[in-house]
């Protein structure tokens, strides 16, 4: 079957992608690891002994690198739909965090201490109708801030990715009422004609 000319131009780019190349060279799961790297330099996110929540984790770029950060006293809890492989130091699960059994197998696997840094670089599967796919977006946003909200320690930071469009200050600012510091990144691994801006806030 012939390729669109949309997939077509992914592939091209993705091929022609330093930083997909700079992953694979490295033993990154996804380019996107990057992303979490240059946010980690600038604002120090994560460190030793630290309990991590990965949020929609797969392929698991950024828990391999939370993994690293935190080190065997830390602990990285990761979990998404779609079931992924093994990665040394990380508790994965296959569920839906948003579910009751989903949540009750992720507070278990945490258990019922609180959690220092929430991870979430999910992003709904694209309809390609802007509209729709930021409320998507949205949505996702909303999960991540709740749970955030329920399970991080009071000193505890969550990084989220966001689109900019029409909810996006609706967004901040709700964020904002939760959480002392909110600082948006656009780090360099995100490609800069995508609308995503990644959220960073600190001290619930």
């Amino acid at each position: 079957m012939a390729r669109s000319k949309s997939s077509q131009a992914w592939l091209n780019r993705h091929v022609n992608d330093p930083y997909v190349h700079r992953a694979g060279a490295a033993g990154y799961r996804s380019r996107s690891a990057f992303k979490l790297l240059e946010i980690d330099a600038k604002d120090r996110l994560l460190a030793r002994g630290q309990r991590v929540v990965d949020l929609g984790a797969a392929p698991g770029g950024w828990s391999q690198v939370a993994a690293a950060k935190v080190g065997e006293r830390g602990r990285v809890v990761a979990i998404d739909l779609l079931a992924m492989a093994p990665i040394d130091g990380v508790t994965s699960l296959c569920a839906d965090f948003s579910a009751p059994a989903g949540l009750a197998a992720l507070e278990s696997a945490l258990g019922g201490t609180p959690v220092d840094v929430v991870l979430s670089d999910m992003a709904p599967n694209l309809s390609g109708i802007p509209a729709v796919d930021q409320a998507r977006a949205g949505e996702l946003c909303g999960l991540a801030l709740d749970f955030a909200v329920a399970h991080l320690a009071p000193d505890g930071a969550l990084l989220v990715k966001a689109f900019q469009g029409d909810g996006f200050p609706a967004l901040l600012a709700r964020m904002r009422r939760v959480f002392a510091r909110v600082a948006s990144r656009k780090p360099a691994a995100s490609r800069s004609e995508s609308s995503e801006m990644y959220l960073l806030a600190r001290r619930r």
